[in-house]
């Protein structure tokens, strides 16, 4: 007993058994750090590919393993917080993908891209188009446009010119209202460019399509380009301008009361 006692006081013992525990408590705790980062957790990932502004159902969602130590606060859980919500506007979902909080909105929450995008001060215009003047709808959101006008003047003459340039397309828009380019796999046809501009040029333009005695036609033209001009008459933008406000009434304007009461 006695000799047990002296091996327990001895400084070397002491040291020996306080170097062991501290290893053990390492590795243990290394070990249960390690297996819980491995340890594998269910997670909805999307069964098929989902398109933008999508209600989201139940076949939709399929669950994976992966470990724990992969999964990030953004990512969602739980297919009940995701089901009867819809993909976001600008968000397609692949398949096999994990569910983000941020691409996850409720019909609410779910904003037009093309409002959203519209700069402070400017106001959306709404303005039309085909197959035809989108040059088989290959104008796309984001990019750069000048807008033309063509009209017939009071001489009978065919006059062309650049009346607004380097507009930004927010939007491509189809009858229904639906963006055009956001369905990978469906076919929509242009019915509308959606870009933002000046109280001042929003009502230039609506006072344009409404010269129908002058054959005004409006149309699209890439940035930097030209309309061709056979036989017709150039013009500037100026004298664009001057004509539409000399052809139309500004009927934004205060209409004086009569004074009924002298």
């Amino acid at each position: 007993m006695n000799a047990l006692k002296r091996f327990l006081m001895n400084k070397n013992t002491i040291t020996i058994l306080g170097v062991i525990v501290i290893v053990g408590l390492l590795y243990f705790g290394y070990t249960y750090t390690i297996n819980t980062q491995v340890k594998p957790v269910s997670i909805p990932v999307a069964a098929k590919e989902i398109q933008p502004r999508t209600l989201i159902t139940e076949d939709m969602i399929k669950y994976i393993e992966m470990p724990e130590a992969g999964v990030s606060d953004r990512i969602v859980l739980s297919s009940r917080l995701i089901v009867g919500k819809y993909s976001n506007y600008n968000t397609v979902i692949p398949e096999g993908s994990m569910f983000f909080s941020s691409t996850l909105v409720t019909e609410d929450e779910m904003p037009d891209s093309s409002f959203v995008d519209v700069k402070d001060g400017d106001i959306p215009y709404q303005f039309s188009v085909n197959m035809e003047t989108t040059y088989g709808n290959s104008i796309f959101p984001g990019n750069k446009i000048d807008i033309y006008m063509k009209a017939v003047n009071d001489d009978g003459h065919i006059m062309v010119g650049k009346l607004l340039e380097n507009v930004e397309v927010l939007a491509v828009k189809d009858g229904s209202g639906r963006n055009v380019f956001e369905n990978s796999k469906e076919a929509r046809t242009p019915a509308y460019l959606i870009f933002g501009v000046s109280n001042e040029i929003h009502l230039l333009l609506r006072k344009a399509e409404y010269l129908y005695s002058y054959a005004v036609e409006l149309f699209p033209v890439p940035h930097g380009g030209t309309a061709t001009s056979n036989g017709e008459t150039k013009v500037s933008t100026q004298y664009l301008k001057d004509f539409i406000n000399a052809n139309t009434v500004n009927l934004n304007v205060e209409v004086e009361k009569p004074n009924i009461g002298a």
